[in-house]
């Protein structure tokens, strides 16, 4: 079993789920103590307890110490198995923080998966769903056969009680592997390395500008595309879409993400190269506010010359782990960081890292 230190690295909630995800990918049992201790209010919260609980109903896992506050779990993985679930967060806990932990798995499961899960869509300290949709999961559809996005209602702070349906149609099934090592070495051979060293060319921006319908009147969403527009024109062609939905409570967001062409003088990438960046509304904070800042944000990624946002490059860090190549990243985090950390932990991959160049590579197998 292995043992993990969770106050390590960043010290939040992202080594429980990457250590969720690989653990029940690999079929190794884990015991992780010290979770979120330097935080405000340590141990762990709703979003934890749903991703145990999505993989208890996804692998068959069993679990001790799966309490609210809990400073220590113990968890053992079973065969991924797949389904059809549903699962309520009960708070604005955010849905894309539980897709760390579902998501790897869900993607060699026995048979598809369709998920509901009500909870936060655009929330603090995490990714919105429209950043998982669009420039996340492009990186992932040809890791199986399908796989698709609906929200079907937003939801904010503090009530959240948003809702997504994520569906996901396996390509390699873990479990008619008999060891770790041979479902890898399918993996490698169905899936090329990455190889995300550029940008290419910059072809538009696209994005989504979102808010409650009690924020219509006052045009709020029109109010942070036209904002974000007016930062991003000069760049290139750029087309945000506004938006209202019935939400608990109200609130707003805004997406937006760039697009690059595959093609880059003459390598030609078999990723997509999409950079994101995302604001939340905030009250008190004017709509424009929230508009602009996104697109700063986007800007400063595209300044970087990297095809890898920060936010992208934690994500990807398992995925790349399991097939290999190169990153690099529009800058190191934290989360980039420790999340390398326990991935060393479950898969035993080595990687180079050159913080100066901010490239991430995984060394030759032996």
């Amino acid at each position: 079993m292995l043992e993990l230190d969770g106050s390590h690295g960043e010290g939040g909630g992202q080594i429980v789920r990457t250590a969720l995800a690989l653990s029940s990918l690999t079929g190794t049992p884990f015991k992780i103590t010290n979770i979120r201790k330097g935080r405000d209010k340590p141990g762990l919260k709703p979003q934890h307890l749903m991703c145990i609980k999505a993989l208890q109903k996804l692998c068959g896992a069993v679990s001790e110490g799966n309490e609210q506050g809990s400073l220590d779990l113990t968890f053992y993985p079973k065969q991924i198995k797949g389904g059809n679930f549903e699962l309520d967060i009960g708070t604005a806990g955010s849905i894309t923080l539980v897709m760390q932990a579902v998501l790897l798995p869900a993607l060699f499961a026995d048979k598809p998966s369709r998920l509901t899960i009500i909870g936060g869509t655009d929330t603090d300290f995490a990714m919105p769903m429209d950043y998982f949709t669009e420039v996340l999961l492009p990186h992932l559809k040809l890791w199986c056969q399908k796989l698709e996005v609906k929200i079907l209602r937003r939801g904010y702070n503090p009530a959240g009680q948003g809702k997504v349906e994520i569906f996901i149609k396996p390509m390699i099934k873990r479990s008619t592997f008999q060891t770790f090592d041979a479902f890898a070495e399918e993996v490698r051979s169905k899936i090329k390395p990455f190889k995300l060293s550029a940008q290419g060319k910059l072809q538009l921006i696209r994005g989504v500008s979102h808010a409650s319908k009690s924020l219509e009147e006052a045009k709020v969403a029109e109010r942070q595309s036209h904002a974000a527009q007016q930062a991003l024109s000069k760049a290139t062609e750029v087309r945000i879409r506004s938006e209202y939905s019935d939400s608990a409570s109200p609130g707003s967001g805004i997406t937006v993400w760039a697009i690059y062409s595959k093609l880059n003088g003459e390598v030609e990438y078999e990723e997509p190269i999409r950079l994101g960046a995302d604001g939340l509304g905030k009250r008190g904070l004017p709509a424009e506010s929230v508009g602009r800042s996104a697109a700063e944000r986007l800007l400063k990624s595209m300044d970087s010359r990297a095809p890898v946002d920060s936010k992208l490059a934690d994500n990807l860090i398992p995925f790349l782990a399991l097939v290999g190549g190169e990153l690099l990243l529009e800058e190191f985090s934290n989360h980039t960081l420790t999340n390398i950390d326990v991935v060393k932990e479950f898969l035993g991959t080595e990687f180079d890292i050159d913080k100066n160049l901010r490239t991430i590579k995984t060394k030759q197998r032996a």
